[in-house]
């Protein structure tokens, strides 16, 4: 059986401790066969951030001195919220708190209107995999965020007037501890923007990444179009 997890470029998001962790993992495993990539990038506005002093320079890691957001929009062409503006300049477009009932045990709202939530009322391990057994409690992980999200979503949209869509970049471990969600996601995410607000009316669409256990997610409104627009 081959267990080789095969991507191409990994994208690291920030140079610090953790990503100076995640890349020093990426490059144990391929150098121990378990992993195959182009390339590892590490973004951070400091071009000397920590994973380039300890790592260095590499055939297969590149460092990238820039403001995260910058990069997407270089990177991606696509930033969820901007691309949504972009698309419909004369229609307002926000980010609001997410409501509803999740029914995690933390569960909490950031001054920008993210709602973090987590199915942990403990300490998770550093570096946890989320595996099927919960290393914390030492039992089933009976809990999934993707399925209790949809289930929000299905609930808001069934006591509204409109619809709520979802959007969900979910982080998921490859390997020696590394989770990652691809760009893909990011690409059919913003197309389910682009659909939502398609037929002029007011749309509403749930955005959040996530893993098995955590989240953080945001509700993207999108205005109606005005008569005579």
């Amino acid at each position: 059986m081959n267990d080789i997890v095969v991507m191409r470029d990994v994208i690291v998001v920030g140079g610090g401790c953790y990503g100076t962790f995640y890349a020093t993992q990426l490059a144990k495993a391929k150098e121990k066969g378990k992993a195959r990539f182009r390339k590892v990038v590490v973004v951070d506005r400091d071009p000397d951030c920590r994973a380039r002093r300890e790592l260095g320079e590499a055939p297969d890691r590149e460092f990238v001195g820039r403001e995260w957001t910058g990069y997407f929009d270089a990177f991606l062409g696509s930033w969820v919220l901007r691309r949504a503006r972009a698309r419909w300049p004369e229609r307002p477009v926000s980010v609001g708190t997410v409501p509803g009932t999740l029914g995690t045990p933390y569960d909490r709202v950031a001054p920008d209107h993210t709602r973090y939530v987590s199915f942990a009322d403990w300490i998770c391990p550093t570096h946890c995999i989320e595996p099927a057994i919960c290393p914390a409690i030492a039992g089933p992980r009976t809990w999934e965020m993707a399925t209790a999200i949809g289930q929000l979503v299905e609930r808001l949209h069934a006591g509204g007037e409109r619809e709520i869509r979802s959007a969900l970049f979910v982080c998921r471990h490859h390997v020696f501890g590394v989770g990652t969600f691809a760009v893909d996601a990011v690409l059919e995410g913003d197309a389910v923007v682009a659909a939502a607000g398609a037929s002029g009316d007011a749309a509403a669409v749930l955005v959040g990444t996530i893993s098995s256990c955590h989240g953080a997610m945001n509700l993207l409104t999108i205005a109606p179009v005005e008569d005579g627009q």
